[in-house]
């Protein structure tokens, strides 16, 4: 039933109750676990001093949007750009709550999670059509070619949002970028580890190349 509401959303959503656009938004969208909400930290921690969003090696740790408002970067040549950073509950097509409980939380927790973490998906849906740009996070170490990862890629393509897709986790020995390459070639993907820092400057960079 999950999995279906899910698509149901993915392929047809129509409502759009956060059109009117303030400022420049730019979302982080993706898999559960694939390091969103630590790439978030990162850049708050390199241009505010401060993180954005709390972490865990539990899936969908982030169940509803977080935004951080105001943030400004700068690129190697001084020209700054200023954004609303949206950090949104990782996309699933399939939410268990035995999956929490094989994890240690007990029955209700577990069954609480599942469905904070089912809104949360819906929620992360809706904000597409709120984005003004959006970084696909993805670890590097896992196939992209599932069903969830292209149907993000798949909404993105529909509303011409410009994208970005973080290649996280290359610090690991089984990282695969040139994988996510092949996978998604219509768009820049930037190598990166969101948790040491590694090749930030380049994501900052490109970051200039595609917010609008």
């Amino acid at each position: 039933m999950v999995k279906s509401l899910l698509r149901s959303i993915l392929q047809k959503l129509t409502a759009n109750p956060f059109s009117r656009k303030s400022h420049v938004k730019l979302g982080l969208y993706g898999p559960p676990n694939g390091g969103k909400s630590t790439l978030a930290n990162r850049i708050c921690t390199d241009w505010l001093g401060e993180e954005m969003s709390s972490v865990s090696h539990i899936a969908h740790e982030t169940r509803e949007i977080v935004i951080k408002e105001q943030v400004t970067i700068k690129n190697k040549r001084g020209k700054e750009l200023t954004f609303s950073l949206v950090d949104t509950p990782g996309i699933a097509t399939k939410i268990d709550y035995e999956e929490f409980l094989r994890k240690g939380l007990n029955k209700v927790e577990a069954k609480k999670r599942a469905k904070e973490a089912t809104k949360g998906v819906i929620d992360s849906i809706k904000w597409l059509d709120n984005m003004d740009s959006v970084v696909v996070v993805l670890d590097a170490t896992i196939d992209p070619y599932s069903q969830v990862n292209i149907t993000i890629i798949g909404n993105l393509q529909a509303r011409n949002i410009p994208v970005i897709i973080a290649a996280n986790k290359v610090d690991l020995r089984k990282a695969n970028t040139d994988l996510i390459n092949a996978a998604f070639p219509q768009y820049p993907v930037i190598g990166i580890s969101a948790k040491y820092g590694k090749n930030v400057e380049d994501f900052y960079e490109q970051i200039f190349k595609v917010v609008k």
